[in-house]
C-alpha cells in the first residue's frame, strides 16, 4: 500500500514537472502570433493603416524601427510598429482605477516587417489569450480589441 502510494505521489510529481516544462517552452509561441503577408512591406502597412480608418480605430503613433536604428550606425530591414487605440475601449479600461494594471499594454500594437527571407511578416500579442488571464471588465475589452485588431488585419493576411 505504502509502495503503490509511493509510486502514485511520484508520478504525480513527475507529470506535473513536465506539464511545467511544456508550457514554459510552448508560452512565447502562445502569447505571440505571426503571419505572412502576401503584399510587399510598403503595399502591406498601406493597406493596414487603410483598414484601421475604416474600422474607426485611430493609430496615434507609427514607431519606424528601421529608421531610428540607423540614426545608431545600425543596419536593419524595415520594421514599422504601430499604435492603435479605440477610444470607447480605452476609456473603459482608463476609466476604473483597478483596470488601469493593464495600461501598460495600451495602445495594442502592430508590427510589421521584413524577415531574411525577404517576406513581410505581422505580429502581434495574442489579446484574447493574455485577457482570458485578468479580471474585471480587462476581458471583455481586451477580447474585443483583439477581434477587432484580427478584422483589421485581414485586409493583408492571405485569404484562407
Amino acid at each position: 500500500m505504502k509502495k503503490s502510494l509511493l509510486f502514485g505521489l511520484v508520478g504525480f510529481i513527475i507529470g506535473v514537472l513536465i506539464t511545467g516544462v511544456v508550457m514554459y517552452k510552448m508560452a512565447p509561441g502562445l502569447m505571440m502570433m505571426e503571419d505572412v503577408s502576401p503584399y510587399n512591406f510598403e503595399e502591406t502597412v498601406a493597406k493596414f493603416e487603410k483598414s484601421v480608418k475604416e474600422h474607426g480605430w485611430k493609430i496615434p503613433k507609427i514607431h519606424d524601427l528601421q529608421k531610428t536604428m540607423k540614426k545608431f550606425n545600425k543596419d536593419v530591414k524595415p520594421v514599422k510598429v504601430i499604435e492603435l487605440c479605440h477610444p470607447d475601449h480605452a476609456g473603459k479600461i482608463l476609466a476604473k482605477s483597478e483596470e488601469r494594471l493593464v495600461s501598460s499594454l495600451m495602445p495594442c500594437r502592430v508590427a510589421f516587417y521584413v524577415k531574411a527571407d525577404g517576406k513581410t511578416y505581422i505580429s502581434r500579442m495574442n489579446s484574447s489569450l493574455m485577457a482570458s488571464m485578468m479580471a474585471g471588465i480587462i476581458p471583455e475589452v481586451m477580447d474585443e480589441a483583439a477581434q477587432d485588431t484580427e478584422k483589421m488585419l485581414k485586409a493583408v493576411l492571405p485569404k484562407s
